[in-house]
C-alpha cells in the first residue's frame, strides 16, 4: 500500500499516444516512398532487397520518345510501367536506398500503416494505369517485329559474295 499511496503524488510520464506523440530518432527506418518522376527503372533497388519486396516492370523507350531527365540530370530511357512494394514483406533494412543512383527511394518518417487487408500493404507507386502500360508493352512489341521484319528484310536483299572465276589454263 506504501507503493501506491507513493506512486499516487508523482506526475504520471504516460503518453496519451494518439494526441501525443513521442519523437521519432532522425534516422529511424520505416515506410518506404518512391518519387516516380525521378526513378530510371534501373532495378538496382530490387537486387538489393534481401526479401524481395520491391517488384519493378520497364518497358524500353521508342526512339524519338523523349522521357526528360531526373533531379540529378540521369537521362530516363525506360518506362516504369509498374513499381510495387510489398510493406507486409519488407524487413526495413534499408538496403535498398544507397544502390538507387537517383536517390529516389527513401525511408520516411511515417510508421502507422496497420490493415486489416494484407492486400493493402502493396504499394504501388507506378504513374502509368495499367491500360497505359498493356498499351506502351504492346507498341514496344511492335516496334522490335518491325526492327526484325527490317533485319531479315536487309539479310535476303544482300547480293552474293562475287565469286572469282579462275581462268582456264592451257593443258
Amino acid at each position: 500500500m506504501k507503493v501506491t499511496l507513493r506512486h499516487l503524488f508523482i506526475p504520471a510520464v504516460t503518453i496519451q499516444y494518439p494526441d501525443e506523440r513521442r519523437p521519432i530518432p532522425e534516422r529511424s527506418r520505416n515506410r518506404l516512398y518512391v518519387n516516380i518522376d525521378d526513378c530510371i527503372g534501373c532495378d538496382q533497388c530490387a537486387n538489393a532487397c534481401p526479401v524481395d519486396c520491391i517488384t519493378i516492370e520497364t518497358v524500353k523507350a521508342l526512339p524519338g520518345e523523349d522521357l526528360g531527365t531526373t533531379s540529378t540530370g540521369h537521362k530516363k530511357r525506360l518506362w516504369v510501367t509498374r513499381f510495387d512494394i510489398d510493406i507486409a514483406k519488407c524487413c526495413f533494412c534499408g538496403l535498398c536506398v544507397p544502390p538507387c543512383p537517383t536517390e529516389c527511394i527513401v525511408m520516411t518518417d511515417v510508421f502507422e500503416f496497420s490493415e486489416y487487408d494484407r492486400s493493402r500493404l502493396i504499394y504501388s507507386f507506378s504513374a502509368m494505369t495499367e491500360a497505359e502500360a498493356a498499351a506502351k508493352k504492346l507498341q514496344q512489341q511492335q516496334w522490335e517485329k518491325e526492327q526484325q521484319a527490317k533485319k531479315a528484310a536487309a539479310a535476303t536483299n544482300i547480293p552474293p559474295a562475287p565469286t572469282t572465276v579462275s581462268p582456264p589454263t592451257g593443258s
